[in-house]
């Protein structure tokens, strides 16, 4: 998966807040740890309806509140989200470390 080099401002004549820049950052290096393959998992998850019942995940639009449990209400986003069953146990934990930095 490419890398960005660096934020560009969102919308016409609207600049990205630096806390905004930063959660853009944190997306794309979070997306960056994914494998080719990975990101094919990542791309059929997405495409499903809703996640399974105790599933983890990470909401790539709320990486603040870290990873997340779904429940039978849990009502996601599949697009933004990155279910912890469609990535390497290892690329994980990268994840993790990146979040926890």
């Amino acid at each position: 998966m490419g890398k960005i080099s660096a934020p560009l401002s969102i919308g016409i004549g609207h600049n990205m807040s630096n806390a905004n820049r930063k959660d853009l950052i944190t997306r794309e290096t979070i997306l960056g740890l994914l494998s080719d393959e990975e990101v094919a998992l990542v791309s059929t998850t997405e495409s499903a309806s809703k996640l399974s019942g105790a599933e983890e995940y990470l909401d790539l639009q709320h990486l603040e509140l870290g990873v997340q449990r779904a429940t039978a209400s849990t009502n996601v986003v599949m697009g933004h989200t990155i279910a912890r069953r469609a990535v390497h146990p290892e690329t994980w934990r990268k994840i993790l470390a990146k979040l926890a930095a």
